[in-house]
């Protein structure tokens, strides 16, 4: 590390999480990505984020120096990340100046933060809009720029409470504990970032293996464990039955049966079960399958598990055998892809074409139109869907469930 160079540290969430407020979810490494990275280095900081140092055996030690010894802090306080808060306080407290939050623009601010400047940006879930994170970064840049040179006091206590002296660190003790950042290349970051690399090229089995890896390192985050649970359930390896029953092991560790209201756990659970519905045809695991994903559909009127919980109703007409019982499944299954495309009316925006994090929406409206026997409609959604899409195994997944779909309309 560069003695001449000043340190950003950055505390935020990391991987996809839900504000539970808004039931939004959020990419949040594109933040990190597409703004805030960018804007540091722009300003000649060095950028460190707070998960490049979690495969250190010291992890706290380090994360309380680098609080402390950090030149500036960004501190990405969104869908509210319990550690991200934490350490943003212990920041607060350890030093006057020198610290930025940021926040995505929707949700409530907590009452003990709406008194801070906070730096608002619009992210759409699955990523930042060109634009929004060109105007971010450069408007990041000339912050950072400001509060290096003017040092204005930003924490709360040494705003309210005069003259207290913020704890020291020495040179010694910080290297001490910290050592040289630059060296270490086996960082969660670097990680993931390999491990979604094999997931774009379809290697499951081997990114599965790093995000078991990055699991391992941090236990209690649950993106990574969704990740591992996904990838090891399209991994197929030694088998497909094993291999769904190694993910639903894994999928566990996040309580999907509790009062969890995260839609990624909810609908990789329903995802594995409907799998193994198909592979083995025990109607237990679809009736599992229905339950989370309609629970994941009413809790949060997330578009992906309303999708899979009106195919899976239709499956469960297909093959039951009371009247009465058939009805309802089908006239269920109507009704979420009606909701479905309420949900998803702002697609009908032509703007909303072009951006590629649309498409899995896309998807689901096209799907949406075919069960409701609108092939017009489907098609024309469909054509978009697949001018968006990029990825071999995502196509895969599209035409398999639309073929499930006719199938069953056929039989209806």
């Amino acid at each position: 590390m560069s003695k001449k160079q000043k340190l950003c540290f950055v505390i935020m969430g990391f991987g996809k999480k839900t504000d539970l407020s808004t039931g939004k979810t959020l990419d949040l490494d594109k933040t990190y990505k597409n703004i805030i990275k960018p804007a540091v280095e722009k300003a000649g900081l060095q950028c460190v984020r707070a998960d490049e140092i979690q495969d250190s055996g010291l992890i706290d030690k380090s994360m309380y120096a680098l609080l402390m010894h950090a030149d500036l802090v960004v501190a990405d306080i969104s869908t509210y990340n319990p550690n991200a808060i934490y350490e943003l306080g212990v920041r607060h407290a350890v030093r006057p100046y020198s610290t930025i939050i940021i926040k995505e623009q929707e949700g409530v601010i907590p009452f003990d933060l709406n008194h801070n400047r906070i730096f608002h940006y619009t992210h759409l879930g699955d990523d930042i809009g060109v634009d929004e994170a060109e105007r971010c970064m450069d408007a990041l840049v000339d912050m950072i720029e400001v509060i290096l040179k003017n040092k204005t006091i930003d924490s709360p206590l040494y705003d309210y409470i005069q003259d207290i002296e913020p704890p020291k660190l020495t040179s010694k003790e910080y290297k001490r504990i910290i050592g040289d950042l630059s060296d270490r290349e086996e960082s969660i970051f670097a990680i993931s970032e390999r491990a979604k690399h094999f997931m774009e090229e379809s290697n499951f089995v081997e990114a599965s293996k790093l995000w078991e890896k990055a699991e391992n390192i941090v236990p209690n985050e649950t993106y990574f464990t969704q990740q591992h649970a996904l990838a090891k359930y399209k991994s197929k390896d030694p088998t497909e039955i094993s291999s769904l029953t190694d993910a639903l092991q894994i999928i566990e560790k996040l309580d999907p049966d509790d009062e969890t209201n995260d839609p990624e756990t909810l609908g990789l659970t329903g995802a594995i079960y409907k799998r193994m519905w198909h592979v083995t045809e025990d109607p237990e695991y679809l009736k599992r399958a229905i339950n989370y994903y309609g629970k994941g559909f009413k809790i949060r009127r997330d578009y992906y598990n309303g999708e899979n919980y009106a195919l899976c109703l239709n499956i469960a007409a297909s093959i039951e055998d009371d009247s009465e019982e058939k009805t309802f499944y089908k006239i269920s299954a109507k009704k979420a892809r009606q909701e479905i495309i309420e949900i998803l009316d702002y697609l009908s925006d032509e703007e909303e074409k072009s951006q590629s994090i649309n498409k899995w929406p896309y998807a689901t409206l096209a799907n949406c139109y075919f069960g409701l026997s609108d092939d017009e409609n489907g098609l024309k959604y469909e054509k978009i869907y697949l001018e968006l899409v990029s990825l071999d195994w995502e196509k895969e997944t599209y035409f398999e469930c639309k073929e499930t779909l006719t199938n069953l309309l056929k039989d209806k």
